[in-house]
């Protein structure tokens, strides 16, 4: 993505390397992209969030969570869902593994 010449890197954060405290795992880059009407190009700012299927399911589930509800959550449910994304990213890694040997 980023070795094409019309796209340029503005903001990279690395949830991978370095996850949240709540087990969140995710590249997050803003990059600048050409948008092309019917009389110019124009180029905007776009935000590509990448992450494996395990972990955009438990982003969803601790978005609604977190985020859409009207109470908020008591520490051993957070603590839950943080041994959740640990253990996804686990399993994430395994499945990565068996691949590589096939």
């Amino acid at each position: 993505l980023l070795k094409q010449d019309d796209i340029t890197l503005i903001r990279e954060r690395d949830y991978i390397a370095n996850p949240k405290d709540n087990g969140y795992r995710s590249l997050h880059l803003v990059i600048m992209v050409p948008v092309y009407l019917s009389d110019r190009k124009e180029f905007v700012p776009l935000e590509v969030q990448i992450r494996t299927i395990a972990m955009d399911c438990w982003a969803s589930l601790e978005h609604q969570l977190m985020y859409k509800s009207s109470r908020s959550l008591p520490d051993s449910l957070i603590a839950q869902l943080k041994e959740c994304a640990d253990a996804m990213n686990d399993v994430d890694l395994k499945l990565q593994s068996i691949y590589k040997q096939l």
